[in-house]
């Protein structure tokens, strides 16, 4: 890692916030060794692209996929055209079987729909716990986060640190979804049939649902709540989260 890392995220912002995706790529490769880097893969429209970027580079960051166990059925056949493909073979992290089990038994399988707490402590097992091990002696990640999404994302911004001061990079941030389908159908990509049924983002299967003309990208996600600042905890500060939502042990 050179002397970059001195540098603040607003100075990073400002000298290189608005370089197209795969410059923003390669810097982070002169930055970082692909070995410390990773890519948080959910198959979502974004994420194929930054995917289809990465296969450029000779040594690319490891890409991961955070297996809930409850992901919609067109997600696994989406990862295998692209295992097929491209040959892709991104690492999975399942849940804690331990963690998960007792989950269930003391709350049911479909808890979430209860309250934000036990949707938030399930989103915990689910993904924030898998997410600490798939991020585990990395320094740098990737996300594929837009401002457009939602209003909870409207400042978000290019490179960040999070609280283990690891650099993320979201290089899609600046994007609009039509700049993101262009290049999906320009490289002629394999995207989730889920998005020709009005599915803009894609969660879980049981938490995700179509959503309507002029609706927020991300209302179809944990619809069922009031909270219009609605995420799974994988892009919020630990303050914000609720006690319940990263369960330790």
């Amino acid at each position: 890692m050179t002397a970059f890392a001195q540098r603040t995220a607003a100075d990073l912002n400002e000298a290189y916030g608005d370089l197209p995706p795969g410059e923003l790529l390669k810097l982070l490769f002169t930055w970082y060794p692909a070995s410390q880097t990773s890519f948080a893969n959910s198959f979502g429209l974004e994420d194929i692209v930054i995917q289809h970027l990465l296969l450029s580079f000779p040594e690319q960051a490891e890409s991961f996929v955070l297996d809930t166990g409850r992901l919609p059925e067109e997600t696994y056949e989406l990862i295998e055209r692209w295992r097929l493909r491209f040959g892709l073979r991104p690492r999975i992290f399942s849940p804690r079987a331990d963690l998960l089990d007792e989950f269930l038994s003391e709350n049911g399988p479909n808890a979430f729909y209860q309250s934000q707490i036990l949707r938030k402590s399930c989103c915990g097992i689910r993904k924030l716990e898998p997410l600490t091990r798939a991020l585990a002696g990395k320094t740098a990640w990737i996300s594929g986060l837009r401002r457009e999404q939602s209003s909870a994302r409207a400042s978000l911004e290019v490179f960040a640190y999070d609280e283990d001061q690891r650099l993320k990079l979201s290089p899609l941030a600046n994007w609009n979804l039509d700049q993101v389908w262009t290049y999906v159908r320009e490289h002629n990509l394999p995207y989730n049939r889920l998005h020709d049924q009005g599915y803009p983002s894609i969660g879980c299967a049981p938490c995700t649902r179509a959503v309507s003309a002029g609706e927020d990208l991300r209302s179809g996600r944990w619809w069922w709540e009031t909270d219009l600042q609605r995420e799974c905890g994988l892009h919020t500060p630990r303050s914000e989260r609720t006690e319940h939502a990263t369960p330790q042990r």
